[in-house]
């Protein structure tokens, strides 16, 4: 492909300031070069208004998720009674169903300036349990799914064996199942086959749960990760209740658990980490395990608030996900991250702008397996979001606090432009593939079984 040159009036770029006329050329799907102080767009290239930053990563999905939006409101409960929808949901999907609506799912991340996601999939196999003629056909959809919407995905092929910590399988949950781990392996192994060498695609691993895989299963999950060198996400202490069964049966958390059986290091993440002990804190920072906070999908569920701050600073990289799709926008996600400790802690400034904006770019890539990726640098993925500075959101920034205005004001709304591994996927905040809103629309009626 040819070179193509971006102008952006606005540029954020290492260590973390916003630069006026920064030229970047794309070759193929990276950034060859960058040139701050050009004053004018030269001759031929695209000129990109506001203020560009790299691609924010989705670093925990679910995608078929994003079909309850909405329809999970009306009554009290808590997430046990929010997991029967979503197992109803989960109940109704086949591979064509999934491509189509995770493809639109995809689509509105990117509208979103989302330009990687890591998928958490468990939902393997046909109902009942019964494998499909190809093991992975719902996985190859997601991979299918993203490439179109024009994302680059870490699909995170996920262990589940039980249905609570000593209970088998029952109902939808046997379509997550492998019957144990060096089947769920075997089956990991082939996907990871299938896209071996394709850059745009990372396979990773995950642990479910405590709750969903025994502790002497755990073992196989993470040689699988550490011989392939491939990302391990787990989801961790999400609820006390989850802890309680934990300890009961382990006499450990759940953190102290996967420490103990080799899940933990620098290429883990653990998903949520509500609700922690400061050993398990220190576990996590001493290990250098990622945690990603998913701030709107917590809220929706009641689950809580996480210690992002204390995690940071024990030496846990923090990124960001959107988890159940309750609201796909990582400003909000970045900002509620502070927002959030405001008000458990009555105090404001716990975090900066700038390091809210590396949760949700080069520290999200790093952890979904993508470490080149989320820096306007030579070399990394070409991945430009420009998000207007002229909205109702973001009119009167000051020059001097434009990272503040873009985390704490601006909207996934805001975002204008998007280039995704060199590609134009957005322009003029509309998607290469048209109309996403219908294609939802028409996605979603067809899951529930809502007629045209």
């Amino acid at each position: 492909m040819p070179e193509l040159n971006y102008w952006c009036e606005l540029a954020w770029l290492p260590p973390g300031e916003a630069v006026k006329g920064v030229l970047v050329t794309v070759a193929d799907s990276m950034i060859s070069d960058v040139v701050p102080g050009v004053a004018e767009p030269p001759a031929g290239a695209v000129r990109l208004t506001g203020l560009t930053l790299p691609g924010l990563a989705n670093a925990h999905s679910h995608a078929f998720h994003r079909a309850l939006r909405g329809v999970t409101q009306r009554e009290k409960g808590s997430f046990w009674t929010w997991r029967e929808q979503m197992y109803a949901l989960a109940a109704t999907l086949d591979p064509d169903s999934y491509l189509a609506l995770a493809r639109a799912v995809y689509a509105e991340m990117a509208l979103a300036g989302i330009t990687c996601v890591g998928e958490f999939h468990y939902l393997h196999h046909a109902p009942g349990g019964r494998p499909y003629d190809d093991p992975n056909a719902m996985g190859h959809a997601l991979v299918q799914a993203a490439r179109e919407a024009g994302l680059r995905i870490a699909l995170l092929d996920t262990c589940y064996l039980t249905g609570g910590i000593g209970t088998p399988l029952t109902g939808v949950q046997q379509r997550f199942g492998d019957g144990d781990a060096e089947r769920w392996a075997m089956r990991a192994e082939a996907l990871l086959a299938a896209y071996r060498g394709e850059k745009d695609v990372e396979i990773g691993v995950a642990v479910h749960s405590v709750r969903a895989v025994p502790a002497e299963q755990m073992p196989v999950i993470g040689r699988f990760s550490a011989h392939h060198a491939v990302p391990a996400h787990a989801h961790v202490s999400e609820q006390r209740g989850e802890n309680s069964a934990c300890v009961e049966t382990y006499t450990a958390t759940p953190v102290e658990v996967l420490c103990e059986h080799d899940i933990l290091g620098p290429r883990s993440t653990a998903v949520h980490a509500t609700h922690l002990s400061d050993v398990d804190i220190a576990l996590l920072g001493q290990s250098g395990s990622h945690v990603c906070m998913c701030p709107t999908t917590e809220r929706d569920l009641a689950d809580g608030v996480g210690p992002a701050r204390k995690l940071r600073d024990a030496g846990s990289p923090i990124t960001l996900g959107t988890d159940s799709h309750a609201v796909i926008d990582l400003f909000e996600e970045a900002r509620a991250v502070e927002l959030n400790e405001r008000l458990v802690s009555e105090q404001r400034g716990h975090w900066t702008a700038a390091e809210l904006l590396c949760t949700a770019t080069a520290d999200g890539h790093s952890s979904l397996g993508f470490a080149d990726a989320g820096m306007l640098v030579p070399g990394a993925w070409a991945d430009l979001v420009s998000v207007r500075l002229d909205s109702v959101r973001t009119a009167g920034a000051p020059a001097h606090d434009l990272a503040e205005t873009v985390v704490f004001a601006a909207s996934a709304a805001d975002v204008h432009s998007v280039v995704s591994g060199g590609r134009r996927v957005v322009e003029d905040g509309r998607h290469a593939l048209g109309d996403v809103g219908a294609m939802l629309g028409e996605a979603i009626a067809a899951v529930r079984g809502e007629g045209a």
